[in-house]
């Protein structure tokens, strides 16, 4: 069964994914509305780096933002001038590295939804007179409430099953950094394999049921 540490690896896993779910959203909307609609030359540049985490090793993006969050790196000395301390082996400091991590797994739902919704309701809209501001939350946001969906559940997903940006930033603090993932390792490292398939277990019944919700809310699907 579990045990004190694997139930709070669980509350840390759960209050990590939907911190970062949150952030993801309120940072990623307005950055894939932007790829939506602009012909700006900055598009292709911007694009690439928001992709960037889907391709590069997870322990190289660790790396870098180990090196950025420390006392010799830029947002080290910054958040130490402001008093914050530093982000690595914290729970801020996960946060920061799984919106990161998880950034381009949010935006791409939520552009693809927004180049669904097309030209026509926003013209329409700006014939009635209608605020950019009521627009987007009035018609561009209900109509693409699917994609909004669908980018809510993978960044939360992926939050959840991170590993090696996990192990980087947070390492392996029990009941502050450690997470279903790592807990899953230290496990199979001591070859406690029955506890192990406890929580893998619960990690594979938590995928399927992600796979299953995105069935229903596929991009594109009007409700």
């Amino acid at each position: 069964m579990l045990s004190a540490d694997d139930i709070a690896a669980i509350r840390i896993t759960v209050a990590l994914a939907t911190v970062s779910t949150v952030l993801l959203l309120v940072v990623g909307t307005p950055i894939a509305w932007w790829l939506a609609r602009t012909h700006s030359r900055l598009k292709g540049p911007i694009a690439a780096v928001v992709t960037l985490p889907l391709v590069l090793p997870p322990t190289v993006l660790g790396f870098y933002l180990l090196v950025l969050m420390g006392p010799h790196g830029p947002i080290g000395r910054m958040t130490e001038e402001m008093g914050l301390g530093l982000l690595p082996f914290t729970f801020p400091g996960l946060v920061v590295a799984s919106v990161i991590y998880t950034m381009p797994f949010v935006v791409q739902p939520l552009q693809q939804a927004f180049e669904a919704v097309g030209d026509r309701p926003i013209e329409v809209a700006a014939t009635l007179r209608a605020a950019p501001w009521d627009t987007f939350f009035s018609v561009i946001l209900p109509l693409a409430r699917p994609g909004v969906i669908t980018a809510a559940i993978l960044g939360f997903a992926h939050t959840v099953g991170e590993f090696g940006v996990v192990l980087m930033i947070g390492g392996n603090i029990p009941g502050k950094t450690r997470v279903l993932s790592m807990s899953v390792y230290n496990y199979v490292e001591a070859f406690e394999y029955e506890r192990a398939h406890w929580l893998a277990g619960g990690l594979l019944a938590f995928s399927f049921a992600v796979l299953l919700m995105l069935s229903v809310f596929k991009p594109g699907r009007r409700p």
